[in-house]
């Protein structure tokens, strides 16, 4: 599987870029003075490939970069080299999800929109394990498959919990989830029980859209759209200044199920759903209001 380029490795890649504007140097004649192919410059400044520290001190040092500056690059630099949690598993993830998840672990917040299951991010272990040991009726997948699928999705829901700049979870949820049977009654009560427990974090905001309201647009696949800091408060990512902030677009992740390839939408069509969750969330209801129809769908459906 190819490698995946973290949010700090395009940073990285864009002040590298940036700095060479500033020098007033086309990329060959920087690869020329140092050795390197015009080709392994354009990869780094685009993160298509990592980059060594050492490489990154020689660029830094070509462009007469004050030290103030060049430790707080270098120390981005660190940062982009070091392997995620997800790595382990990179053998066993779809490429494009693999993708996914490198980027979810260093977005600020996230939008989304559930239609047919709760959000992996939300999800009780036991009803994670029950949506994807579906897949089997019609797969070769074995129960160590499932398991280790289990283990990755628990683990991305540390985002929401971590002290430090907790990822601000913001998910619609179609009425029509909460009550779709995953497993049986009890696997549904604990999922409803852990959705109310997770309401009441501040970064995690959730609105369920009912099922007797009509919405436009309608939108048929679950999606999430993942937004990033331009400068973020940490010593890794100090490198932009204000007037110089990096910014990064948008990315929407369309979760199209197990039985088709999830994709990541051109940067032309991100705008087009982040419009279609505003629609969508001016006729969900309140997040108090969404509270009290969980709670009332749980009562009633749920609870023995």
């Amino acid at each position: 599987m190819a490698a995946t380029p973290t949010a700090r490795q395009r940073r990285l890649g864009k002040e590298l870029h940036r700095l060479r504007e500033d020098f007033d140097a086309t990329a060959e004649e920087i690869a020329n003075r140092l050795g390197w192919s015009q080709a392994k410059l354009s990869r780094i400044e685009n993160a298509r490939i990592g980059v060594r520290v050492s490489d990154v001190r020689l660029l830094l040092e070509l462009y007469e970069v004050d030290e103030g500056r060049k430790g707080e690059i270098l120390a981005l630099a660190e940062a982009a080299t070091r392997r995620g949690w997800w790595h382990r598993y990179q053998q066993v993830l779809p490429e494009q999800f693999a993708k996914f998840v490198a980027l979810e672990a260093e977005a600020s917040s996230a939008l989304a929109y559930a239609t047919y299951t709760v959000p992996g991010l939300l999800q009780d272990e036991e009803y994670a394990r029950r949506t994807l040991e579906s897949a089997r009726a019609v797969t070769v997948d074995t129960q160590r498959d499932i398991s280790t699928r289990v283990e990755v999705r628990m683990r991305r829901q540390e985002l929401l919990l971590r002290k430090e700049n907790p990822l601000k979870f913001d998910v619609i949820i179609d009425e029509s989830v909460l009550l779709r049977t995953i497993g049986n009654r009890d696997v549904m009560r604990r999922q409803m029980l852990k959705l109310l427990s997770l309401a009441e974090l501040p970064e995690i905001t959730i609105r369920v859209l009912p099922l007797g309201v009509h919405r436009e647009p309608i939108v048929g696949e679950a999606f999430i759209l993942l937004k990033f800091r331009s400068t973020e408060d940490d010593a890794e990512s100090a490198v932009a200044e204000d007037e110089e902030d990096v910014n990064f677009s948008d990315v929407v992740y369309i979760d199209n199920s197990w039985m088709t390839a999830a994709e990541f939408l051109d940067e032309s069509l991100t705008e087009r759903y982040h419009r279609s969750w505003e629609a969508l969330r001016s006729v969900a209801l309140s997040p108090d209001d969404s509270v009290q129809r969980i709670y009332q769908i749980e009562r009633e459906r749920w609870s023995p």
